[in-house]
This record gives C-alpha cells, structure tokens and sequence, in this order.
C-alpha cells in the first residue's frame, strides 16, 4: 500500500500578519521531509472562498514549488475544478503539462466539480450541470493532452477551434486521472470511466472492503468505459494520522485539528451560513467542540503498532494508498514532522516491503481488463493536416483591412 499526505491549507481565525505566509513555507517543509521519509504523493486541492477550511485556491503555483524541493514524491492535484467557468480545459491542459515538465513526470491529475455554494454560485454554475460540465471538460482536456493538433470542439460547456495545445506531458499519454468521491455511487462512476477514485468520506475502515471490492469489479466489467486515453486503476482513501510512542500523546496533538476539518467541511458544505470576511468558523467549532463525536478521528491516531493496525485494514481491503490528513485546524507544524518522520521509521517499512509484489500481482490480473476498456473507447484521432485551416496573424489581417485606405489616399 502507498501513503500519502493531504493539503487544504487550513488557517482557522483569528488570523494575524504573516500568518499565511507561514502556513505555506510549513507546508513546503513538511513536502520536503516526506519526499526524504519516503512518503508516495502529496495531494494538494483547489477551493475558493472557503475561508478557513482551505486558503488553497491556486494549487499548481504550490505544487510547482514543491516540485523544486522534492525529487521522488509524486505530486496530486487533488483536485482540479474541472466544470470550464472555474478553469477552462486548454488552460487545464497546459498547466498538468507544464508541472509535469518541471516535476519530471511526477503529477497526478486529480478532478472534480465541488459541492460548496461558495464557489459554485460565484463561477455560476448550477448542481443539476456540474457533473455534465466535468465529464464534458475532463474528457477535452486529456484530449488536448494525447493529440497533436486537438481538433476542436462544440459542446454544451465549451466551444473552441483546432489547436495543437503546447507543452505536452512527460507521462504519455497524459498523467494519470483521477475524481473526487465523496460516497459510493461516484466510486462507481469512477470505476465506469476508468478512473482512479480519491474518496474522501472517512469511511470506517471495515466499510472500506466493500467499496474497493466494487470499484473493482466495475473495472473488470464491460462497465468500463476510459473517459481519458489510459486507465488508472486505483482506489485511495483518507483518514486522519497522529502518531507518538505514547497513545494518548497522539490523540491530543491530533484530534482537535482533525474534528476542526470535519466541522469546517460540515459548516461549507452541509450546515452553515457563511458571511464572507466575518463567519469565524474556529469559534463556532469551539462551542459546540465538547459536543462532536471522538471515535472516527482516533482511528487513525495512537502509538506506531496501533496506526499500523489501523492500516493494516485498509490493506487487506484492496485499497491501494491511504491519504493522512495532518494539516487541520491549530494542529503544530512541529508535530506533524516528529509524526511523518516516526510513521516513516515505525510504520511504513512492512507496508514498503510488500509493496512491489502487490504492485505486480495487480498489474497482472488486470491487465487483461484494461486491454479490454481501452477497446471500447470511443476512437479520437488527431486531423490529418489537410483538414487543419490556416489562422492568419492578426497582423496580416489588419494589414489587409488597411489597404484600401492606403490606395484611396
């Protein structure tokens, strides 16, 4: 099983000069000691306007950055908006393409459509749409990745001419695809289009043979139908993490900045009413915090054989990478490196030592399965160059339109 960490940039109130500035140099520090530890993927998301929850609204410019101070680590846009009013598909495409260029081929592409008002109304797009707009974009944008030149499009999100969108990724055909899943039937949707599935429900660990077991047996049916050009068979779930050699050490530096992500969450995107620039969520969660509910934060939160044995479920589930969520509410950045670096010495090592025979056994017993999916796509090939009009420069055009003037002087 691979591990990685999970970014929404959470700065809860009250906020002070410099305290941004701060949470991002951590946050680099943290990317650069477990790429040393040798964690698998940090996995950065983009949100707007959610004000304390996540101040991660640009997070290829964060990621870019990381791909400077790390060498092995691959990095997760977990996710990219992906509906063409947040980031249109061409803008979408060179911006993997670039990352993927400086980090040497180590960007995953996570997608998604979001689910908070927020941001939704602000970029105008409405609940029924959202998931057609994704499929819509998430299909063009790898499109525009694999094929020189992209033929164009008209759709019902989006409309634009042949181009041929430059760079192209290192990974061919583009880097691997992956959607947000917050419940079971978007694991399924996962699975139908070949695609790798990053839940983010906490689900009990016990629950987690059930939704692995399905998604992939959807990715071995005719079911499967790759939305992009390769299939990326993977499921990762998340939890939270704090480990010391002491239990309940690591429960009290973990769990309050755990239950504060939960409450925030709930408060964006279940419960809340939110006043931009004045809601103070930490407040909120401070007087209803002896109020919420221990147990689903301390699973993933004790001494190394304890988290261990946490883990061990999500392996012998099928679940190919867990995500540790650390960076919530107050939660100290010095913590969070003494617990990458004793999972890193303690916990990972059993896991690490099977990983390659897994890896190959999965490779080989679904090989045939992916052979088969990539079948059933849909065939889309780039334009021959006789189909491909000229574009005459914007100069040349306003030269022409000048002419007559000229004579008639």
């Amino acid at each position: 099983m691979k591990f990685g960490l999970f970014y929404e940039h959470q700065l809860p109130r009250p906020w002070g000069e410099g305290d941004e500035h701060r949470l991002f140099k951590e946050a680099l520090d943290q990317a650069e000691l477990a790429d040393r530890l040798g964690f698998d993927y940090l996995w950065e998301v983009e949100h707007h306007f959610l004000e304390e929850y996540s101040h991660s609204s640009a997070p290829e410019v964060f990621l870019a950055a990381c791909s400077q101070r790390t060498r092995r680590i691959r990095l997760g846009h977990g996710v990219v908006l992906m509906p063409p009013q947040y980031n249109h598909p061409a803008r979408v495409a060179e911006r993997l393409a670039t990352l993927d260029l400086v980090a040497d081929g180590r960007v995953d592409w996570g997608t998604g459509e979001s689910a908070a008002a927020l941001e939704l109304d602000a970029f105008g797009i409405t609940v029924a749409e959202k998931r057609r707009a994704w499929e819509e974009a998430t299909r063009e944008a790898a499109n525009m990745m694999a094929l020189s030149p992209y033929p164009g499009f008209e759709g019902e999100f989006f409309s634009m001419p042949c181009r041929n969108i430059v760079p192209k990724p290192v990974q061919k055909p583009h880097p691997p695809l992956w959607v947000a899943c917050s419940k079971r039937e978007t694991i399924h949707m996962a699975a139908r289009c070949g695609i790798g599935a990053l839940t983010f429900a906490f689900i009990d660990p016990a629950e987690a043979v059930k939704w692995a077991s399905e998604y992939y047996a959807i990715i071995q049916s005719e079911a499967c139908v790759p939305i992009g050009h390769a299939v990326n068979a993977n499921i990762a779930m998340v939890t939270g993490l704090s480990c010391h050699r002491n239990a309940a050490e690591a429960i009290r530096r973990g769990l309050d900045g755990f239950r504060f992500f939960g409450y925030a969450l709930g408060h964006h995107y279940l419960f809340g009413e939110h006043k931009p620039g004045y809601t103070d969520i930490w407040a909120a969660y401070e007087r209803v915090r002896g109020e919420m509910p221990n147990e689903e934060g301390r699973r993933g939160m004790g001494t190394p054989e304890q988290v261990r044995a946490h883990l061990e479920v999500f392996a012998a589930a099928g679940v190919d990478q867990v995500i540790f969520v650390q960076q919530g509410g107050r939660n100290r950045h010095d913590h969070i490196c003494e617990t990458l670096e004793l999972f890193a010495s303690d916990v990972m090592p059993p896991f690490r030592e099977r990983e390659a025979a897994r890896e190959a056994a999965k490779r080989e017993r679904l090989a045939p399965a992916i052979v088969a999916a990539l079948a059933r796509r849909p065939r889309v090939s780039a334009p021959a160059a006789e189909a491909v009009p000229g574009i005459v420069a914007l100069g040349r055009n306003i030269a022409a339109l000048q002419r007559p003037n000229d004579i008639t002087r």
